[in-house]
């Protein structure tokens, strides 16, 4: 583990980073590279020059074998990079080896990804969160940086009692871990108490999910009014971000969550519980794509997302595809992306072409969930005049008479019973109504 380098001040040049990256023969590496070099710019580093090794699986010790680690050597020192980004989880050997062969940094994928989570999380549950994995993720990789203070080598002047520096380190970040994880179950609780307050309402939920940077949150923005940020970066969201929907009287709650790539790491998808959790519980799946991409590489971001819904065992939810951003096709483009995915909806969030089709989809989807009811509510039942908008019941009409108050309202199906004692039977006449 390298010692932390200082945050570079703002409007500074980015740094310069080297890639590398370890691919079976007959695949293509400048493509395998492209997402490395997206999520490199999104942390700040500028892709300055690339290596790639074709082979069937890494070095187990120096990731690139012995040959092509003496030309990593030149081409690193030739591009004077500051950093070298490695498209792949590297062991705690391979990171060491590579550290000592270049006198650099390195980073590895995971690394880099936990880096730009670092630098995007907001709430505190999305910092913890970052944190835990941090930790997690450097626990094995602590290594030498304490070996002048070493006290337990093993062997002749080196047993007694005390501590290791190196181990102590270790034992106070097994202790932080333990701390992290006690409080992000604590915010799990509120979390799942929030939710419950929402189910209360009945209101569907809805989820977001998608490739990163596909436009998920400029979709949210769109449907629902939001303000939710909008940035050409990868990982903008973490934090999950809840919005409310309204279309023909009914009422949704819409749910952004965090970006997927492929090969996600596992520290991600396990310690990430806030946004996942958001797909788990969700009614719907609106799973979002980038209709602008290449077919080939388009299908590749849908097989990844679809890949982790599995892994987070959301793959029962029902789902829904979205291509967005199909303002960026030409005509032929629009028939072919009809041709390959018939029954997706084919939208652009950015110019809202084609939400329309997307709200009445989602309508008809949900169109078992909810009743048309005609109730009269005397005014000494004020209370659940309360409870039913505290359902967030969307109320077509309301007049005051006499006798009570009359509404027409659409219930979710599962709360008529609880109002029936107020139910209208039949269709009143309009000038009933009326008054």
């Amino acid at each position: 583990m390298t010692v932390r380098q200082p945050d570079r001040a703002p409007g500074a040049e980015p740094e310069r980073g080297f890639v590398v990256g370890v691919f079976p023969k007959g695949v293509d590496g400048e493509s395998e590279l492209a997402e490395l070099r997206d999520l490199a710019r999104t942390a700040g580093v500028a892709p300055v020059g690339e290596l790639v090794q074709h082979r069937n699986r890494p070095d187990p010790r120096t990731f690139v074998g012995k040959g092509k680690l003496a030309e990593l050597k030149e081409s690193y020192a030739d591009t004077s990079a500051e950093v070298l980004l490695v498209d792949e989880e590297l062991s705690p050997t391979q990171q060491q080896v590579l550290e000592d062969a270049l006198k650099a940094r390195v980073v590895d994928r995971t690394q880099l990804i936990l880096d730009i989570f670092a630098q995007h999380a907001r709430s505190a549950e999305g910092k913890l969160q970052v944190e835990l994995a941090q930790l997690e993720y450097n626990l094995p990789r602590m290594r030498g940086m304490w070996q002048h203070l070493e006290r337990l080598g093993g062997g002749v002047g080196t047993r007694g009692p005390g501590e290791s520096q190196l181990e102590s380190d270790r034992r106070l970040a097994r202790t932080r871990v333990s701390l992290v994880k006690r409080r992000l179950r604590e915010l799990s609780g509120q979390r799942a108490t929030r939710r419950k307050e929402r189910r209360r309402t009945s209101a569907p939920t809805i989820a977001l999910a998608g490739y990163t940077n596909v436009g998920k949150s400029t979709l949210l923005n769109a449907l629902t009014g939001a303000d939710a940020a909008v940035n050409d970066r990868l990982f903008e969201t973490l934090d999950p971000t809840t919005r409310a929907l309204e279309h023909q009287g009914k009422r949704y709650l819409v749910t952004d969550t965090v970006g997927f790539i492929r090969r996600l790491p596992t520290q991600l998808v396990e310690g990430f519980a806030a946004t996942l959790e958001e797909t788990l519980v969700a009614d719907l799946v609106l799973h979002v794509a980038d209709a602008s991409l290449p077919e080939d590489r388009l299908r590749e971001t849908i097989d990844a997302v679809q890949s982790v819904l599995r892994e987070i065992g959301a793959d029962d939810v029902p789902l829904e595809l979205v291509l967005n951003k199909v303002d960026l096709l030409d005509p032929l483009g629009r028939r072919r992306i009809v041709h390959a995915f018939p029954r997706a909806l084919q939208i652009s969030a950015s110019t809202e072409e084609g939400l329309d089709a997307l709200r009445s989809r989602i309508g008809e989807l949900f169109s078992d969930r909810f009743e048309d009811v005609r109730l009269i509510v005397p005014y000494e039942d004020g209370s659940a005049l309360a409870e039913l908008y505290g359902l967030g019941a969307p109320i077509a009409e309301r007049h005051d008479t006499p006798e009570g108050v009359r509404i027409r309202a659409r219930l979710p199906r599962q709360e008529v019973a609880r109002f029936a004692r107020f139910l209208v039977a039949g269709e009143p006449d309009a000038e009933v109504w009326a008054r």
